[in-house]
């Protein structure tokens, strides 16, 4: 249902030491995205986008605030709870695409459902494979593929779980300006399909703009 608040931050901020001071990542980081809609974190280099999605995602813990997924304090959960609704509830696509090497396109796929104990993997995972156009390539190892091939997995791997809420850092940042407009396409496709909130850091203005909505990050704080 759209329009509900789906995940929410109270006053999160980041901050690392940095010889005797401390370096300011984030700073009172408020933020409320809906169900269902489409956000796009922007901002130049070393703004913050990056460290505060994998906040939002529970794959860093913050100094102070809080983050909020369907209500639920992510940071109030252990590490063993944090995992598991990630694994229920969360995907993330990284920039480096993030493929165990050992493992082939259907395993890499396989691996977070095996992880929930899910009879159907390698069925899911097949199906999903085929959906990004990869359905010729199951056995290969991420290195006998494409930047975009190695992508189309990271993505088949993101959403065979269908994932209440997705979240991608650069998606296209590895890939050269054809596979990045190819990848881009097919992640919004499978989007709607899947039904999942999205929330994207990127650089690219244009890809922004086709988003919901966008928020700006300054010197790690959101600028009003």
């Amino acid at each position: 249902m759209a329009g509900r608040v789906q995940l929410r931050t109270l006053g999160l901020g980041k901050r690392v030491p940095s010889g005797a001071d401390e370096l300011v990542i984030l700073s009172d980081i408020d933020l409320e995205v809906q169900r269902g809609e489409v956000l796009a974190i922007v901002g130049a280099s070393g703004s913050g986008k990056s460290t505060l999605l994998a906040l939002l995602a529970g794959l860093d813990t913050p100094t102070s605030g809080r983050v909020e997924i369907e209500g639920q304090d992510l940071f109030a959960l252990d590490e063993d709870a944090r995992a598991l609704l990630r694994g229920r509830s969360v995907g993330f696509v990284f920039q480096s695409f993030q493929l165990l090497p050992a493992l082939n396109a259907l395993e890499n796929v396989m691996l977070p459902l095996e992880l929930a104990g899910r009879a159907d993997a390698e069925q899911a995972a097949r199906e999903v494979l085929v959906r990004v156009g990869l359905g010729e390539r199951l056995w290969h190892y991420p290195r006998h593929l494409s930047g975009g091939e190695q992508q189309r997995v990271a993505l088949a791997r993101a959403f065979v779980v269908r994932p209440k809420i997705l979240f991608a850092d650069e998606p296209t940042g590895s890939l050269d300006a054809a596979s990045g407009r190819d990848v881009i396409e097919l992640l919004f496709e499978l989007n709607r399909e899947y039904g999942a909130t999205l929330v994207l850091v990127t650089h690219d203005e244009g890809l922004a703009a086709r988003c919901s909505r966008t928020i700006r990050l300054t010197a790690g704080r959101i600028q009003p």
